[in-house]
């Protein structure tokens, strides 16, 4: 009996050092540990993520839409690209959601179009003004147009059941006319502009024509497609236009319908000449996550977003007439709608906080990835976001700022914005895999500690964020960043920091109470709050042994920037 016991207690011992050597393995794997190797580089950190749109063109030139303009155009190193719906559609100006108007086109009693182009000016000389450059859309159709002119106007808002697809989204009822509608717009925007400005823009057809979008067939499209690129080019040859912008790639029919669309314009019957194939300078798709609500919070899922950029990818690289063209990303976003608010959508909620900004930190460094993987010609990546004038305040749309105050969100871009020079490779033991991403987005119980990196010959920024796909609570990470073959003896460390007490108008808004009505004083503290923030005073570093370790604690959701400048 008294080594049965004996026996039993040996075991049990066994079993408490094993589990307790497990734990202790488990925490050190825990821990995460990034390292920068400047000598390491993996190509130019291109701001692909320079790009931005948003369906209510009229915002643009109203007050909070040149405000937040100033701010993108200001944090970039290069012009940023702006691309808008309704562009051609009928009616006064007057924006509603997903709704605008430029009256650009419409006809007198006897069917002779008449060309109005004061409200597009005012865009684009938006824009223009502050650097700024167009991704042009061609679209919608004008009412008269339409072959389905009434209803006209839509009327949607989210949670209903209102019909989207109205008059607009339907093919045009004579194509001849189409096409001129696109040279005269071409051709007075050069008149306009100047033939390099316009040069320097990049143009595409329509928007999401494989759903509700296009009332039309596929063929259709192709024909609406080819008289436009045909009027386009008759009054600028050198302009850049390209499509199909079609919605999502890794599903069947999207995969079939951008499969269809470049092969027409490498070797089909093109509509508006008769001759084979049509032009093609660009190739844009869309690409989308898919957050839910699970137990009660928010779980996003990144996954089908990059599947999709993924397959558009390798679509475009399997044509030898295609793979060297730029491509664009026509949007690029968590999920699907920009003008649904979290009271309707409660799924949406990710997006006043750090979980929107965190999700773009994570998301758009795979695409870097993913661009350098495949070896693709990656222009740009349009983010789907822009402002709501005169909306509630942070309602949860998908939006950069609410009533001229930045969200956490556009402070990732200011980050962007400070790193130049070459890309760095990063190795980090808790940094998930681009495949693993794609093929589960972030689910296991460790969140992804990452970073992308850049150096040039003055800085050296890396943007550490830690992510998790599910919005929950959890206390800071101690994160170990070693930065090797520092080519300097000494440097200024500047540490920036996007989480709950830095860099969030939205905490500092609920902490006043959430008010709708916040004074003059309110609204000014809620503007600085919504900018980018230091974590801690800059400081002089020794580096002249050519290496420096760097540690902080990063809470989930979390994004800091480390910034060293000779």
């Amino acid at each position: 009996m008294k080594n049965s016991i004996q026996h039993t207690c040996i075991i049990l011992l066994l079993i408490i050092t094993i589990y307790n050597n497990g734990f202790a393995q488990k925490t050190v794997q825990q821990a995460a540990n990034i390292t920068v190797d400047l000598k390491n580089g993996t190509g130019v950190m291109y701001p692909f993520w320079a790009w931005f749109g948003h369906d209510e063109p009229n915002y643009t030139y109203m007050k909070d839409g040149r405000k937040l303009l100033s701010e993108l155009a200001s944090l970039s190193p290069v012009p940023v690209y702006m691309r808008v719906h309704n562009l051609l559609t009928t009616g006064d100006g007057t924006p509603a959601l997903k709704w605008g108007s430029t009256n650009a086109y419409t006809e007198d009693e006897k069917g002779n179009p008449v060309y109005n182009w004061q409200i597009i000016d005012s865009i684009f000389n938006t824009y223009i003004k502050r650097g700024m450059k167009p991704y042009a859309q061609i679209g919608f159709m004008p009412e008269a147009l339409s072959t389905h002119p009434e209803p006209y106007q839509h009327h949607w808002q989210p949670g209903t059941a209102n019909k989207l697809s109205t008059g607009w989204a339907y093919p045009p009822k004579d194509y001849h006319k189409w096409e001129e509608l696109v040279y005269q717009w071409v051709k007075h925007s050069v008149q306009k502009f100047g033939q390099k400005e316009v040069e320097s823009w990049y143009w595409e057809v329509w928007n999401e024509p494989n759903i509700e979008y296009w009332q039309g067939t596929r063929e259709e499209f192709f024909k609406l497609y080819d008289y436009a690129v045909n009027g386009a080019k008759r009054a600028l040859p050198t302009i850049k236009i390209g499509g199909p912008e079609v919605a999502g790639t890794s599903g069947q029919g999207a995969i079939s319908f951008l499969r269809a669309f470049i092969e027409h314009c490498i070797n089909g019957v093109n509509y508006a000449t008769g001759k084979t194939g049509t032009a093609l300078d660009l190739v844009s798709f869309h690409a989308k996550g898919q957050p839910q609500v699970v137990d009660g919070h928010v779980r996003m899922n990144m996954a089908p977003q990059l599947r999709d950029i993924s397959t558009g990818f390798k679509i475009v690289k399997s044509y030898p007439e295609t793979r060297y063209l730029p491509v664009i990303i026509g949007e690029s976003d968590p999920e699907g709608c920009a003008a649904c608010g979290m009271a309707t959508n409660p799924a949406n909620a990710y997006r006043n906080g750090t979980m929107y900004a965190s999700y773009t930190a994570a998301s758009f460094a795979r695409k870097y990835l993913l661009a350098d993987s495949l070896k693709v010609n990656f222009l740009g990546a349009v983010s789907w976001s822009f402002e709501f004038e005169n909306q509630p305040w942070f309602y949860g749309y998908r939006d950069l700022a609410t009533n001229g105050v930045d969200k956490p969100v556009l402070n990732v871009f200011r980050m962007l914005g400070m790193m130049k020079g070459q890309r760095i490779k990063v190795d980090g033991n808790r940094m998930y895999s681009t495949k693993a991403v794609i093929d589960s987005s972030v689910r296991k119980a460790e969140s992804d500690i990452g970073a992308l990196a850049s150096a040039d010959k003055q800085s050296i920024t890396i943007m550490i964020w830690n992510y998790h796909d599910d919005d929950i609570k959890q206390k800071a990470e101690q994160v170990e960043l070693t930065i090797k073959n520092l080519p300097m003896r000494s440097a200024t460390l500047t540490h920036y920091r996007i989480d709950d007490e830095h860099s969030n108008a939205y905490e500092a808004w609920k902490k006043m109470g959430s008010p709708q009505n916040p004074d003059s004083a309110q609204i000014a503290e809620l503007e600085t709050d919504g900018q980018l923030q230091m974590l801690e005073n800059p400081k002089k570093i020794n580096t002249s042994t050519g290496e420096y370790k760097i540690k902080l604690r990063l809470p989930r959701q979390g994004i800091s920037l480390i910034k060293l400048v000779r």
